[in-house]
């Protein structure tokens, strides 16, 4: 983990947010029930979303062991788990763990789920042959984003599938207006990313080790605004390629 203050105060900043305030909201997400427009948009691209992650994978995980970081209500990590992957989810909200782990599916193609609350950069669980980071590093600035992802490629065998927020005008134009409104609402503060700039610092920092980085792709439904971009590591068996 990081011994950066600033991370660490951001990360209990959106423990407390996820785990207290938007927790009602966030189980509606992970669910089919009626949703007002705005989280609708949210709710629609955040599958979008999913199926851009996952389709940067075989269709065949047997044999991988992966890291979802920052699971929160768990859909990903089914997702991977039901083309027969090994996932380990983290997220920093108890309460919401405990509302994925109810509702886990039993897999019959040899996947697997556990789900732990806590940092999702802990190493605890030992190494990962990939990592997928949906929407878990926007709320931190992009030093310590940047950092979180040298971290997680320290401990990660393959690949590394992240989203970030992209800095476009329309969502600087958003977060501006979301100032307006009373503080105990607002989730914690998303720092705007452009992508020519994650691409560029994760090059310098890790390309000598064999990382490159791959395409990259904006979704955009509405008030969802996100980022997939792609690491992949150079003469480790890279299993996507080889499936």
């Amino acid at each position: 983990m990081l011994a950066d203050p600033g991370y660490t105060a951001r990360r209990d900043t959106i423990r407390t947010y996820f785990d207290r305030t938007a927790l009602d909201a966030w189980k509606r997400f992970a669910t089919d029930a009626p949703m007002g427009r705005v989280r609708a948009t949210v709710r629609a691209g955040r599958a979008e979303m999913r199926a851009e992650i996952l389709n940067r994978f075989p269709a065949d995980l047997r044999g991988w062991r992966i890291l979802d970081a920052g699971c929160g209500a768990g859909a990903l990590a089914i997702a991977l788990a039901e083309r027969g992957a090994d996932v380990t989810g983290i997220d920093l909200s108890p309460e919401l763990v405990g509302y994925a782990r109810e509702a886990l599916p039993k897999f019959t193609n040899g996947g697997a789920v556990r789900l732990h609350a806590g940092d999702m950069l802990t190493r605890i669980f030992g190494r990962f042959d990939a990592v997928v980071a949906m929407d878990s590093i926007i709320h931190y600035t992009r030093a310590q984003a940047l950092e979180a992802l040298l971290t997680l490629a320290g401990n990660t065998n393959s690949k590394i599938v992240f989203t970030h927020a992209p800095r476009t005008p329309l969502l600087s134009a958003m977060h501006a207006a979301g100032k307006l409104f009373p503080r105990s609402d607002r989730s914690p503060m998303i720092e705007p990313v452009a992508p020519q700039w994650f691409a560029r610092a994760l090059r310098d920092e890790l390309g000598a080790d064999g990382w490159h980085v791959g395409d990259s792709r904006r979704i955009q439904r509405g008030f969802y605004i996100s980022n997939c971009m792609e690491l992949a590591r150079d003469g480790n068996a890279f299993k996507a390629e080889a499936a």
